[in-house]
């Protein structure tokens, strides 16, 4: 009897882990923000197979000023896009419902970035608050959501100010990235005219939610330009790309704390062309980093990362196969890559081999005006 009841509890055990298992979306929703000044309209979806890497068109929102970086809210049913607009200009962020089993994406309304070319955007978990990144005029705002996911007018703007070494492209503050830590205690966000990673406390309920701790930011060598940032998924490291260096900055994090480990460059031996390092993600596994640059090089370098301590090793350079690797994202099943060309008006598909972490390009496509941002959020 004994005997018995223990190989139902088997059975039993075993079926709900195959249930979990089946649980696992193999489809997502591919969310793809752009520039519309040239042939591009706004934002559009594709569906994403996650065992193939294959695409398809499903749907797409016209009309909307360079939605150039979006973001998706916790609970899918709410996208959030800056609309990056020059110097001469004031930029906005506009708030989407979104239908992930259609695909389908509509406007809600629109709010004053207050500041000019905003180009990224993110929304915590909670979704009680958006974070603005305004390039051109070297400010971070923050923005409620209502319940109905709206945006209402901002609530604070953290207004940069200094210059760098690169009198071109360091004149004034350039705010380029809004990021929250991992536990949400901590928003981050870096200045590319400044040199600086800053970090701020966030809490939710107050009127102004964010405040400096001690210290409240982290240089870099000048003129290096810090730019996007990633979190290891155990939350113990940061990376950090600067666009101007091309080097990878490695940090233990422990928020104001936090220690530099290293710095690496994505560059090859020798190197002399342009540089225009942009994106920087981990895979879901934690155990490859890969960073784009565009500039002469367009293409995707990738690292190896050390469990034990975070550090990097060098493992391949691979080609973006257009110009302008501005974004990437890599599938929440950790098999698939995809690169937005900005420059070249594609998106190209690889497959990540788990084991080694190098890339080979598959034959899946995306002809798109402009792409500069691309998101995954569960279909199913």
């Amino acid at each position: 009897m004994k005997k018995l009841l223990f190989a139902i509890a088997l059975l039993w055990s075993v079926n709900l882990l195959a249930q979990k298992k089946d649980a696992t979306p193999k489809t997502y929703d591919l969310l793809i923000g752009t520039y519309t000044t040239g042939e591009s309209k706004g934002i559009y979806v594709y569906r994403f197979y996650t065992e193939t890497g294959r695409t398809a068109y499903l749907n797409e929102v016209d009309g909307v000023d360079n939605p150039s970086y979006i973001c998706v809210a916790k609970n899918n049913r709410f996208v959030y896009s800056v609309n990056e607009i020059g110097a001469d200009r004031k930029g906005s962020a506009s708030a989407y419902s979104f239908e992930p089993k259609l695909g389908k994406i509509e406007l809600i309304n629109k709010q004053p970035s207050t500041g000019t070319g905003p180009c990224y955007i993110s929304v915590d978990k909670g979704q009680k608050h958006v974070f603005l990144a305004n390039y051109q005029s070297g400010a971070l705002s923050v923005l409620p959501v209502n319940k109905d996911g709206s945006l209402g007018a901002a609530v604070q703007t953290i207004q940069d100010s200094g210059h760098g070494v690169n009198k071109s492209r360091q004149e004034g503050p350039h705010v380029h990235t809004a990021v929250l830590s991992p536990d949400e205690k901590y928003l981050l966000y870096t200045d590319l005219g400044t040199d600086k990673l800053n970090i701020y406390r966030y809490k939710s309920g107050q009127d102004k939610p964010l405040s400096p701790p001690e210290p409240s930011s982290f240089d870099v060598v000048a003129g290096h330009g810090p730019r996007h940032l990633a979190f290891s998924p155990n939350g113990k490291y940061l990376y950090l790309v600067t666009e101007m260096g091309g080097v990878i900055y490695v940090y233990d994090y422990d928020g104001p704390k936090s220690k530099q480990l290293e710095a690496i460059s994505m560059l090859a031996d020798g190197y002399k062309g342009a540089v225009g390092a942009a994106d920087i993600h981990i895979s879901p596994d934690g155990k490859f980093l890969y960073a784009t640059n565009r500039g002469d090089a367009n293409e995707i370098v990738v690292f190896a990362i050390n469990p034990d301590n975070g550090r990097l090793t060098f493992v391949e350079r691979k080609s973006s196969m257009g110009k302008g690797p501005r974004n990437f994202v890599i599938d929440p099943s950790g098999n698939f890559l995809l690169v937005a060309n900005q420059m070249s008006n594609d998106i190209y598909v690889y497959r990540i081999n788990k084991q080694t972490g190098k890339l080979t390009l598959t034959t899946s496509k995306i002809s798109i005006g402009n792409p500069s941002c691309l998101k995954f959020t569960p279909a199913e």
